[in-house]
């Protein structure tokens, strides 16, 4: 009899939180998603692209460079020397695009994986603003007449007096 190792699924608060509103549409990131299903950026794109037919235009989109630039951290700095920038421009995936690259990376951690993404978009699109799991300020994008404009978004929570 073998043992079959035990997957501890990660929140899907946490999950939530990796998920950006970009050109309107919901979507994670492929370096986020790559952490949540325990592979590498590298991987999880090489296999996107040996799987090119099951990703349409409305399950991924990879980022312009302006957008690719605001995706970086804000607070990191960038370190001189080769190798240590953004080589290539992201890919964004949206729920179903998400649920695909389960699919094609085929580990048991992705697969496992998949059923809190697919949750963690549903607490999305359901909770309201005031509930949502992330910090108070995030970062939002959104396209408005083809160009990408960047806003901060606070929470409108009560204050305690």
């Amino acid at each position: 009899m073998t043992k079959t190792k035990r997957i501890s699924p990660e929140p899907v608060e946490h999950i939530a939180r990796s998920i950006l509103i970009l050109r309107g549409q919901r979507v994670i990131l492929d370096r986020e998603l790559a952490a949540i299903y325990g592979a590498t950026t590298k991987r999880l794109n090489e296999q996107v692209k040996r799987n090119r037919d099951r990703f349409p235009e409305d399950f991924m989109f990879q980022l312009t460079a302006e957008e690719a630039e605001r995706s970086r951290s804000q607070i990191a700095t960038l370190n001189s020397g080769r190798g240590q920038n953004i080589k290539y421009r992201p890919y964004a995936f949206t729920e179903h695009g998400a649920i695909q690259v389960a699919n094609v990376l085929n580990s048991p951690r992705a697969i496992a994986m998949g059923v809190y993404v697919v949750r963690a978009f549903v607490h999305y699109a359901t909770c309201s603003p005031r509930t949502r799991p992330w910090p108070r300020s995030s970062t939002i994008w959104s396209t408005s007449s083809g160009t990408t404009t960047r806003r901060s978004q606070q929470s409108s929570q009560p204050s305690v007096s």
